[in-house]
């Protein structure tokens, strides 16, 4: 076999692969072989590329001759610390979340009984178990639309303020536990 002159030079060190000549003549026999620099397979621009030897293929296992898993992976881990601060901020964000869905719940829900007229209905019962010289009893003395909002604002706030401090607290706690016994371990799946 020999070299084609005038190859590429910065293809010096590459595998060639024979290749068929032209005849010489029209000579009958065998064909007349040139060596050739062997082409590269074409690559995504993505995919790793190989740092000599044999090419990688992929999908093969990361070490010859270990046996390939079929099944789900399980990874084991360990909680072994909360960040204090991380966890007063999460539960700040989330305890005020609820808050404002406390309040358009109580919003939501006096409304709708407002308009099935459930505090009229309860006014009548109440009149006519109680009836007094000349006053009239009514229900929305005490549960009218503004005291209702107003509780559950307070009860908001006030919700804030313990979620957040029990959070934090809760923290700290389980750092001090956690030094001791070791943590939480958990067991994670990709299925």
């Amino acid at each position: 076999m020999k070299r084609e002159a005038g190859g590429d030079s910065d293809r010096a060190g590459e595998p060639t692969r024979p290749v068929p000549a032209a005849r010489e003549n029209g000579a009958p026999g065998a064909p007349r072989t040139a060596a050739v620099p062997a082409q590269r397979p074409q690559q995504s621009p993505g995919a790793p590329r190989p740092t000599g030897g044999a090419p990688v293929r992929q999908g093969a296992p990361a070490r010859p001759g270990a046996p390939r898993r079929t099944g789900a992976r399980r990874v084991r881990l360990t909680v072994s610390r909360i960040d204090p601060w991380s966890a007063m901020k999460m539960s700040f964000l989330l305890s005020v979340a609820l808050g404002i869905a406390l309040v358009v719940m109580t919003v939501v829900l006096w409304t709708v009984l407002d308009a099935m007229g459930v505090f009229d209905q309860v006014n009548g019962v109440i009149g006519q178990v109680v009836e007094s010289d000349g006053q009239q009893f009514d229900i929305l003395d005490f549960v009218g639309f503004t005291r209702v909002v107003s509780l559950s604002i307070v009860i908001g706030v006030v919700d804030v303020i313990l979620f957040t401090a029990i959070a934090t607290l809760s923290a700290f706690l389980y750092n001090v536990s956690s030094a001791l016994v070791g943590g939480v371990n958990l067991t994670l799946t990709d299925d």
